[in-house]
């Protein structure tokens, strides 16, 4: 059997440097669709103090996914918005401004969330809407990248947190943390590491894009 390298890599892109912290504790709002661990990550990141903000409101579309039991456990008020229950994209991301609103979310954080968004929330929250994606933008947009990376035989893959706009992961990026993917690798031990690197970089991205708001760009 050969022994698999499980060494975290080192390597981060922060294309417009790690920001200031904010004058103010930033409020966050979360979507998610899954096991919500990039959830729990920023939740901690904010409450280590390694990220000046406070996660107010979790969203999330499947009524069983296991993030709800993460923000159960953390004590983060979450909600269901079944995409199912809305007759468009547009009627769906109408609700979700409207909720975060309420809440005075600084900025919205897809963490994981499988559902592509429309101009509505993109423009609702205009630079201060950020996504993870589980590759080095711009290579393997949209679902599956890990397995298509495996499946091209890369040898450095990653994760990109990034601004999002109408287009499918096209919006301006944030920062990337690279990830090396071995020639026995398999989906079971290379998603961990980018995982990993998901769980570092995301913090720093909410911090960059919270900038928008004291900034007035």
């Amino acid at each position: 059997m050969t022994r698999q390298n499980t060494a975290q890599p080192a390597a981060l892109v922060v294309p417009h440097g790690a920001p200031p912290p904010s004058p103010r504790p930033l409020r966050l709002g979360v979507l998610a669709s899954g096991r919500g661990s990039n959830f729990e990550a920023l939740v901690r990141a904010s409450r280590h103090g390694a990220l000046h903000g406070d996660v107010v409101g979790l969203v999330v579309n499947t009524p069983h996914c296991k993030a709800l039991a993460r923000a159960e456990r953390l004590g983060v008020g979450a909600t269901v918005m079944n995409h199912r229950h809305y007759h468009s994209r547009e009627a769906l991301d109408h609700a979700l401004v409207n909720h975060f609103r309420i809440l005075q979310v600084d900025v919205l954080v897809m963490a994981g969330w499988m559902r592509i968004v429309s101009p509505v929330l993109c423009q609702a929250y205009d630079k201060r809407l950020v996504n993870i994606h589980p590759s080095l933008l711009p290579a393997f947009q949209g679902l599956n990248a890990m397995e298509r990376a495996l499946a091209a035989g890369v040898r450095i893959t990653g994760c990109t947190a990034h601004l999002v706009v109408p287009e499918v992961d096209a919006g301006p990026i944030l920062i990337q943390a690279a990830v090396p993917a071995y020639p026995n690798d398999t989906l079971a031990t290379l998603a961990p590491r980018i995982h990993a690197q998901e769980h570092r970089i995301l913090p720093i991205a909410v911090a960059m894009a919270g900038q928008h708001l004291f900034e007035g760009a």
